[in-house]
């Protein structure tokens, strides 16, 4: 097999694990629709409100925390294992922090939810969804901590066990706090906040015993020893994740913001555009999970010196990504209506919701390039554009043309919930030019391994 072959295998050995377990973590979110829609389309669209507040807020946490992981794939790569320890706990101080500052701003979800022209019910799930799942916040964090230290050293296999772990715990939670078993009231879609913070606690735990147990990390010896917070290598790796939890939180708060533009239009709408937001986040898993694995791999091949392999990984990359988004798009497109029937039997529902993963279907490719870039980008260290790409992309385009074409009249009539999913194909396509430019620009200009220990 040729070094092209070789590498491509590779990113598809680390990245199938990884595509498995996020896979697993989307069918949450999936089961926690359908099973709240089988309720309601009012228990579903409170889902769908609080997911938009609780979502960007914890991702801004794993944002900070993203940035260790190809961290630790060059201290693996350079051969020092040694530092891999002192770099997990900072991490950890640095998730309990941020998991802090998450359940305090989740705790005052009905003073923002005021602000906001509900439903008297949506309004009441809603907040019962969220006072639930909050309490998950600091094992969601701690979790995404030891996964990244996990996946650093190139061993994704325990994030797919975990992922089967939370997956097996979510479906029979869900049934007892939604329909109301064992003696439990049935809250509705609320109890999906409860049984989600289960879930998370499992996967942690799980992880836990996993890392304790397993050979893969008798050589790291991840909690040996117990270490002191380290400020000057908190603020180096915060310095480092900030921009990326930024550029995550402009993303999903993009949607986020969306469905809270479309929540006064009833929970039709609401339930509709959850429902392909819900799947277009299954399907993103592919390209999702070649990201990360090309960020393992850039990041473990700059620890080596090699930057010439780091840049044809990102190539391969690219292609294997760019050629799933292919098949998932018309995959979309040909089955949208069946798919749509598998979260709701609304004929209105069912078909709206078929329309929008139409749309769904033509940004797949550009949100594969983009996000294969951009983790490239964080094996190479440069985190501090995904701020400013995502910024610009996001919101100056996206979320601007989505307004527009959705509540004016400027360019077309008024076209709802269509018109921010036209806004959320041109941010997306103009976040994957200004990504491969910037991937293209770092790798002429070449990069040095840079030690944070």
């Amino acid at each position: 097999m040729n070094n092209t072959g070789f590498q491509a295998m590779r990113l598809i050995q680390l990245a199938l694990p990884i595509l498995i377990a996020q896979v697993t973590q989307t069918m949450m979110g999936f089961i926690d629709t359908v099973m709240a829609g089988r309720v309601s389309a009012v228990d579903m669209a409170a889902v769908a409100v609080g997911t938009s507040l609780w979502l960007p807020a914890i991702l801004f946490v794993q944002g900070l925390l993203i940035a260790f992981t190809p961290v630790f794939a060059q201290h693996h790569g350079a051969n020092n294992k040694r530092v891999i320890p002192n770099l997990l706990f900072q991490a950890a101080y640095i998730a309990i922090i941020g998991s802090m500052g998450v359940m305090i701003f989740l705790a005052s979800s009905n003073t923002i939810l005021n602000f906001m022209d509900l439903e008297p019910e949506l309004h009441k799930l809603t907040v019962g969804y969220l006072d639930g799942i909050l309490w998950g916040a600091p094992a969601f964090a701690l979790y995404q901590v030891l996964r990244g230290c996990s996946e650093g050293i190139s061993y994704t296999l325990p994030t797919m066990v975990i992922g089967f772990v939370g997956l097996a715990v979510n479906i029979p939670a869900n049934y007892i706090f939604i329909y109301g078993k064992l003696g439990v009231p049935a809250m509705g879609g609320a109890g999906c906040g409860i049984a989600t913070a289960m879930v998370f606690w499992a996967m942690f735990i799980a992880m836990t015993i996993y890392m304790l147990i397993d050979k893969k990390f008798i050589e790291i010896k991840p909690f040996h020893q117990f270490y002191r917070p380290k400020i000057e290598t908190m603020i180096s790796m915060v310095k480092l994740g900030f921009p990326i939890a930024m550029a995550l939180f402009f993303e999903v708060s993009l949607f986020a913001v969306i469905a809270l533009f479309l929540a006064p239009l009833g929970a039709t709408v609401v339930a509709s555009h959850q429902i392909a937001l819900n799947f277009s986040s299954i399907v993103f898993m592919l390209p999702l999970s070649i990201g990360v694995a090309a960020s393992i791999r850039v990041g473990y091949y700059l620890g080596r010196e090699k930057t010439d392999i780091a840049k044809r990984v990102t190539y391969i990359a690219l292609g294997l990504s760019l050629s799933l988004a292919f098949i998932t798009a018309i995959t979309t497109v040909i089955f949208r209506q069946e798919i749509a029937l598998l979260y709701n039997d609304n004929p209105d529902v069912v078909t709206l919701a078929g329309s929008l993963m139409l749309m769904a279907a033509l940004y797949q490719i550009s949100d594969s390039i983009q996000v294969v870039a951009a983790g490239a980008l964080r094996g190479y260290k440069d985190t501090r554009s995904a701020f400013y790409i995502t910024l610009f992309s996001y919101w100056f385009i996206g979320m601007t043309s989505g307004y527009v074409l959705a509540y004016t009249d400027v360019i077309v009539p008024a076209m709802g919930a269509h018109g921010f999913w036209a806004g959320l194909i041109a941010g997306l396509t103009s976040a994957a030019f200004l990504f491969g430019w910037r991937l293209l620009y770092i790798q002429r200009k070449g990069i040095a391994y840079v030690d944070i220990s």
